[in-house]
């Protein structure tokens, strides 16, 4: 209930500064970027250490990568049968596949799990959603809108030199190894920060208002995201003979998570949809407490 009381004050927060305008405009770009260069590299330099070294270590990943590439197979479908336009598909195709598997993961996993999850999140979030977001984010960019500047060089330079994910690279020539005592209090001064800092930057990038027309692929974004996501990870979980272990109960949750922040401001930015976009990840952070709480609780 702590945890829970915490996500909803520091959620309301970021709203209520959002709305009076106290912050500027660019505070959610700089809670971000303090998120992404400091607490989640310090969260991950003192968790994924604490992995065993065992085919668990890579199931969130391969699942993430099966429920995204399902994900985006059904968002064509619909958008055929639909007949959306090129800005819609292309706006689905980031919203309703790509995770706030870290932003939303890490504090209602530590909720609904423990900090015994936070390890599996990392992984499904570097291995599968970061470079996701990195290469088949900037192939979707690329296909339906005009940025023409992406070559696979800079997309390979951009997931080496990420912070987070060079963190990650660091955490696994640590596997097994405990740190000195002083090391480890800092890193956890440090990645206390990063839960309230996260649902801050959420509040302050809520966003509702949107037309009629628009409830149509918001539904059926938030249907693949929320819902259709953890089944399809469930299946993968069973046709391997992963259910029921930590690491696909981890998976299950995460492919149910929000819809990407930094997606749809991708998409908003390069002109897919701005507007129903933003509604996505708005909606989608609201509901989401919902569905991935019936979520848990199945498990």
């Amino acid at each position: 209930m702590e945890n829970f009381v915490l996500i909803i004050i520091a959620i309301l927060i970021g709203y209520a500064l959002q709305k009076f305008k106290i912050f500027s405009q660019e505070t959610p770009i700089i809670l971000n970027q303090y998120i992404i260069y400091i607490s989640l590299p310090a969260i991950i330099l003192l968790q994924v250490p604490k992995l065993n070294i065992s085919i668990d270590i890579i199931i969130p990943a391969i699942i993430a990568w099966f429920v995204m590439l399902l994900s985006a197979g059904i968002v064509l479908l619909f958008s055929k049968y639909f007949k959306w336009s090129k800005e819609i598909t292309g706006s689905l195709l980031l919203v309703a596949v790509l995770s706030n598997s870290s932003i939303a993961g890490i504090p209602l996993l530590n909720t609904y799990i423990g900090e015994k999850a936070i390890p599996y999140v990392i992984i499904y979030d570097q291995l599968g959603t970061f470079i996701a977001l990195a290469t088949y984010g900037t192939l979707i960019t690329a296909l339906y809108s005009n940025n023409k500047g992406t070559t696979p060089r800079i997309i390979v330079q951009k997931v080496i030199t990420f912070p987070p994910f060079m963190s990650l690279i660091v955490a696994f020539c640590f596997l097994g190894v405990e740190f000195p005592p002083l090391l480890t209090s800092i890193l956890k001064d440090f990645s206390y920060t990063l839960i309230p800092v996260a649902l801050v930057a959420v509040g302050l990038q809520l966003k509702f208002k949107m037309p009629k027309s628009d409830l149509q692929p918001l539904s059926i974004a938030l249907l693949i995201k929320l819902i259709i996501g953890p089944i399809i990870a469930y299946f993968v979980a069973v046709l391997f003979g992963w259910q029921h272990t930590l690491a696909s109960d981890v998976s299950i949750l995460e492919a149910g998570m929000s819809p990407m922040i930094t997606a749809g401001a991708i998409a908003a930015m390069v002109g897919l949809a701005p507007r129903l976009s933003t509604a996505i990840v708005g909606y989608g952070i609201v509901v989401s407490f919902l569905t991935t709480y019936v979520i848990s609780r199945i498990l």
